[in-house]
């Protein structure tokens, strides 16, 4: 489809237990075989800073609604708008990806989010930001991201082809959860001694890093792929295709459950850190740095890993749902912050498998398409997520809201694992090996198939 080097297209795979990745990394490959090509490299060390600067916005904005309004509904508010573009303008963003050079792209968006943070940061400097203004920025920030995210998605498969890309898949992960250890104790550091304006200003000037990256990359070191001409129906075309895969289609639906109502991090641990354990700003920043530790882990295990099977997805988000609803439930701050490292953990385990099956299962020619689905799924959730799970959270307590977040992920999980299984041929088997309980899947026994001798 593509005549570059490394576009083709890979086939779908078995809804069940099915590496996702038709060819495997480069022999001799390691955990950090991406960063061995340049131009990938370039787009590494830029994220590395930009991503940082991210966190620190993040946990200033939570922090700073927070502050002015006493509300955990108003964080979600804050929270929904940042992502309601995504949700209502998504599929329309992932068009333009597929008509558009990536690069070029990427530098107008990237921009364009950098204006934003610097905008907030002199609002908040001089002392006349209001909640209003958070708003607006955070609705503001939305919009890029409606090209951004789907643009920055397919991008890694133009920097280092399909052999590489779940390696470079998770390494993107890992690269943006280790800055969340840095970017939430800046950000603390930040709030406590200058206030939130700095955290904002020094994420709108981290921007320049991923900036300089994409001016000096090779545009002939690319993996080129064909680019969608401009057409009537296109937007049609991306759902047709993603409807009529088992493999993109119900792990999108999975994300979509989770994405909506148990990652709504910012509702529940800055109520957990105010409400429940009375530990401020300090404890809401440990928090975050806790999660990122197992986040990292997650996408580092990720990066060592060759293939990306949907039965470690359903897995990863039962395990998730699993963990939420025992955090919630925490007697102690300790306790609840321990936790934080496995939810981390698996989360990233949930975000990196599906991200990588479904690149990896989509024809690069609509890739930019599906991803936006994808992203417009599990960030678009978040408008109608947070402002429930806010209001149950106020209403109910954030021990409250954060278990039913958890019993959506299980529940979602358990109910899309039996669909892919019965999809992929296979029923649930329940029995005993070597005196310990065993539940698996196995092949559905065909008609008029014999059956096997005991």
């Amino acid at each position: 489809m593509s005549p570059g080097p490394g576009a083709a297209s890979a086939p779908a795979p078995t809804p069940h237990d099915t590496p996702a990745a038709p060819e495997t990394a480069p022999r001799g490959s390691s955990m950090f075989s991406s960063l061995r090509i340049r131009n990938y490299r370039l787009f590494f060390l830029g994220q590395v800073v930009s991503n940082i600067g991210t966190w620190m916005q993040r946990i200033a904005q939570d922090w700073l609604v927070l502050s002015l309004t006493g509300s955990a509904a108003a964080v979600g508010i804050t929270t929904a708008l940042q992502f309601l573009p995504m949700l209502l303008f998504g599929l329309y963003g992932g068009v333009l990806v597929d008509r558009l050079r990536k690069r070029p792209t990427l530098f107008v968006t990237q921009c364009a989010m950098a204006l934003t943070a610097i905008v907030l940061a002199v609002l908040t400097l001089t002392g006349r930001v209001e909640v209003w203004h958070i708003y607006v920025a955070a609705f503001a920030l939305g919009l890029a991201t409606v090209v951004d995210n789907p643009a920055r998605q397919s991008f890694v498969a133009e920097l280092v082809g399909p052999g590489r890309l779940q390696n470079a898949v998770s390494l993107n992960s890992a690269n943006f959860q280790s800055a969340r250890l840095v970017g939430p104790a800046v950000a603390g550091l930040l709030i406590t001694g200058v206030g939130t304006g700095w955290a904002f200003l020094l994420n709108g000037l981290s921007f320049v890093a991923p900036l300089t990256g994409l001016l000096l990359m090779r545009a002939r070191e690319l993996h080129t792929v064909e680019r969608a001409p401009r057409g009537k129906g296109q937007l049609r075309e991306g759902l047709r295709y993603v409807a009529g895969r088992p493999e993109l289609i119900w792990p999108i639906v999975l994300v979509g459950f989770i994405g909506t109502f148990a990652f709504n991090f910012p509702v529940y641990l800055s109520a957990f850190a105010d409400d429940v354990f009375h530990g401020g700003a300090g404890a809401y920043s440990m928090f975050n740095t806790l999660m990122a530790v197992g986040s990292v882990a997650g996408a580092l295990l990720a990066a060592r890993r060759g293939t990306a099977r949907l039965r470690l997805l359903i897995l990863a988000a039962l395990a998730f749902g699993a963990l939420e609803i025992l955090a919630a439930g925490a007697p102690a701050l300790w306790v609840f912050a321990l936790l934080m490292v496995p939810i981390g953990l698996f989360a990233m385990t949930v975000n990196v498998t599906t991200n990588t099956s479904i690149q990896m299962s989509t024809d690069p020619a609509v890739r930019g398409r599906v991803m936006a689905l994808y992203m417009m799924v599990f960030l678009g959730g978040s408008p109608v997520g947070a402002p429930i799970v806010g209001w149950i959270t106020d209403t109910h307590g954030a021990r409250a809201g954060l278990a039913a977040g958890g019993a959506v992920a299980m529940a979602a999980a358990a109910v899309i694992g039996l669909i892919l299984a019965r999809t992929g041929g296979l029923r649930l088997s329940v029995g005993w090996h070597r005196g310990h309980p065993r539940v698996r899947f196995v092949p559905r026994e065909r008609r008029g198939a014999p059956v096997p001798s005991a």
